[in-house]
Parts: structure tokens; C-alpha cells; sequence
């Protein structure tokens, strides 16, 4: 048999009964790195299907919404649950540096995973230098 360990589950629960909602918030952990000219954002969305997943782009805000719905029937009798379920959100602000235009998006066993390439104008570039009076030209990194 499983046990509650955790004291504010009851309250919880009545608030949940009472209101009709989650008391605790959904979380959507996340990872992000850059490597190699790209930004890469993970999402955990562990049970959440791929067709509930929406992501939209809005000036310079990404905003992913997804749903994980609850396995158990009107008839079932919660014993333990502590999984999240319902709608999850997320807003992440894109720096000017990123292209939005060509962002990508892949899920695979539950992870949601976007590659944001890092834009042109923002890449490191080599500017030459012409020296007066000289046919030679240093390079300036």
C-alpha cells in the first residue's frame, strides 16, 4: 500500500474539491545552452500528446502551451496523485541576437526541443583592417 507523506496534500485536495482546480501550478522544467551558432531550449512534457502542443511567436516572445490530461475515469478513487495535469504555459523572451524565423521544434519521449539559430548580424565576424600608405592588410578578429 502507498502512503502520503506529504502534509499538505489534504489541503490540497480541498481546495481542489472545493474550486475545481489544481492547487499546486504545472511546471514545465527547462535546459538552455548554446552550441554551435544555435540556441537550445528543452521542455519536459512528460504525458502530454504531441497534438496538444502549440507554440507561437510574438515580436520577441516564444510561448508554448500543452496539455496532459488525468489516465483515471469519473468513477476512480485517488489514493496518491501527485503528477500535474491540465494546461501548461510557458513565455520565453527571444533576444534580438536569436532568428525566431527559423526556429525548429522536435518532441520525443516527452521532451520538447527547440533550436533557435543564432542570427547573422550577431555571429562574430572578421573586419579587415587597410593600413595607410601600404598595399598589406591586418586582420582583426
Amino acid at each position: 500500500m502507498l502512503m502520503r507523506t506529504d502534509p499538505f496534500r489534504d489541503f490540497d485536495r480541498l481546495t481542489e474539491a472545493a474550486f475545481g482546480t489544481r492547487a499546486r501550478p504545472a511546471a514545465m522544467p527547462m535546459t538552455a545552452y548554446r552550441e554551435n551558432g544555435t540556441f537550445v531550449v528543452h521542455l519536459d512534457l512528460p504525458g502530454a500528446s504531441p497534438d496538444s502542443i502549440d507554440l507561437t511567436v510574438e515580436q520577441n516572445v516564444l510561448t508554448i502551451h500543452a496539455e496532459r490530461k488525468a489516465p483515471l475515469g469519473d468513477s476512480a478513487e485517488r489514493i496518491v496523485d501527485e503528477r500535474s495535469y491540465g494546461v501548461f504555459s510557458r513565455q520565453l523572451f527571444l533576444g534580438e541576437t536569436l532568428d525566431s524565423e527559423r526556429l525548429t521544434a522536435t518532441y520525443d519521449a516527452g521532451v520538447l526541443t527547440l533550436h533557435i539559430p543564432i542570427a547573422e548580424k550577431a555571429k562574430p565576424r572578421k573586419v579587415e583592417i587597410a593600413v595607410a600608405g601600404s598595399a598589406k592588410s591586418i586582420d582583426a578578429a
